[in-house]
């Protein structure tokens, strides 16, 4: 930790090493009142016509060096716990809300991601990557995010890169689906708290608007970047994250019921699933075509972390995503499998060297199996806790 403590500032030095970003529009778009801020986007149009996207995260093993108390901690706990009226903080508050956070009118740290995409297609063209330096314009809300971009007497230059991330994330959603990528639903509650006692004093169904996919699509497009990088220089160390196949006694289950309704469920591939799910629809019942869609969530196998060493590649494949490779680089400040990604990136792109333990093949399997543990410790206690403020 920085003896400093929040008046710590990027030395010259450190600035030197680092792509330097703060001429850019880059903006942050989380849930109201987010402080613990992992990532930040910009968009502009380039001469040639393509556009050039940033996919800029946190740069938290700037501060978490591997073997250092605060890491042997992280490693441990693996991921925040996010409750109703509270959370549990994977890192310390001074690195969660303040230091790594990438929050706006300041200078930060972050590993950023550059892809040029071809502007008729789509298509990545290229992608880059660097630690750099960015000062974040503005840290919007989804709905604030939303605003701007509706408003069609709104010409800035952050609403109009807000615009571009918009359009290219809805041509990148439709490929997605067109792959086999499936759709599912779980229900999502929103509580309001009391402002002195955190107690939750009414709940709604969250409300989704396009800006949610926005930021989804761009941190889906990252994570398969990165995963395909770390998995090209590490086929052996690359911590990657795969997704089963359904699970056959739910899934059988679940056909049962929809043949009552003369409709059929193939899960042979996550397209054919995407394109049985999408058939099992009633236009009248919009209620029923979300409840198929709860059920199909809960016929999922958990995705899991694993080193790419312990399976055959060919194993690696992310069901629900359709996807061979994929990681989780985008949110190192809540979740320790990102940290690990983030150091084996540095390394593939030579700014850093891997521990030791990085290149133990008995421990990185043994630190993956821990962090599958926490994560599915830490959504059942995010889930009971909804359960008990809402009943």
């Amino acid at each position: 930790m920085p003896k400093e403590g929040r008046d710590w500032q990027i030395s010259d030095e450190e600035a030197a090493k680092r792509w330097d970003l703060r001429h850019l529009n880059v903006c942050s778009v989380d849930p109201p009142g987010c402080k613990d801020i992992d990532d930040a986007l910009h968009c502009i149009k380039l001469p040639n016509g393509n556009f050039q996207v940033g996919v800029h995260i946190a740069d938290v093993t700037h501060f978490v060096r591997p073997g250092a108390e605060i890491d042997k901690e992280a490693a441990r706990r693996c991921t925040t716990v996010y409750m109703v009226d509270r959370r549990t903080d994977m890192l310390p508050g001074l690195l969660t809300e303040s230091l790594c956070s990438l929050v706006c009118h300041v200078d930060r740290c972050a590993f950023s991601v550059l892809f040029e995409i071809d502007g008729k297609t789509y298509e990545t063209v290229d992608v880059q990557f660097s630690k750099s330096i960015i000062r974040s314009r503005e840290s919007l809300s989804y709905y604030k995010a939303q605003e701007m971009m509706d408003d069609v007497n709104n010409h800035e230059d952050l609403t109009e890169s807000l615009r571009g991330l918009l359009e290219i994330a809805t041509a990148l959603r439709d490929k997605r689906y067109q792959a086999g990528a499936l759709t599912l639903s779980s229900p999502e509650v929103k509580f309001k708290l009391d402002t002195q006692s955190q107690n939750p004093t009414d709940v709604t169904e969250y409300k989704h608007v396009d800006a949610h996919y926005m930021i989804e699509e761009f941190m889906l497009l990252a994570n398969i970047a990165v995963a395909e990088k770390i998995a090209t220089h590490y086929p052996t160390f690359a911590i990657l994250r795969r997704h089963p196949k359904p699970k056959d006694k739910e899934i059988k289950q679940l056909s049962e019921q929809l043949a009552k309704f003369g409709m059929d469920i193939s899960v042979e591939t996550s397209k054919k699933f995407a394109e049985s799910l999408d058939k099992a629809n009633r236009p009248a019942d919009p209620y029923f075509n979300k409840l198929v869609r709860i059920m199909a969530t809960r016929c999922m196998n958990q995705a899991i972390y694993f080193p790419l060493g312990d399976i055959d590649l060919s194993e690696s494949f992310h069901y629900g995503l359709a996807v061979s490779l994929y990681t989780h680089f985008t949110s190192p400040i809540r979740r320790y499998a990102d940290v690990l990604v983030h150091r084996l990136l540095a390394a593939a792109i030579d700014i850093a060297s891997l521990s030791n333990d990085m290149t133990d093949k008995f421990k990185l399997s043994k630190q993956c199996d821990q962090m599958n543990r926490k994560n599915r410790m830490a959504q059942l206690a995010s889930q009971a806790s909804v359960q008990f403020n809402t009943f």
